[in-house]
């Protein structure tokens, strides 16, 4: 723990603190990529990319999306 006739300690404690944000950081956020935040779809959102690729009509998405918002 000394070096030198110098005192460390608080030096390591730091870093076993850093280490443990950094860690934490990384394993606990429910995302992709760390630090980058995306915003989950609504059923709207999927609604109109449903709609986009063909799997369904003007009819059914007209009659979904008025259930959707009412």
């Amino acid at each position: 723990m000394y070096y030198n006739n110098y005192h460390f300690v608080g030096m390591h404690l730091v870093w076993w603190f850093i280490w443990g944000i950094f860690l934490f950081w990384i394993f606990a956020t429910p995302y992709d990529i760390p630090g980058q935040r995306r915003k989950k779809d609504t059923p709207l959102d999927i609604l109109k990319k449903r709609f986009a690729s063909g799997q369904i009509n003007n009819e059914e998405y007209q009659e979904k999306k008025k259930i959707l918002e009412g």
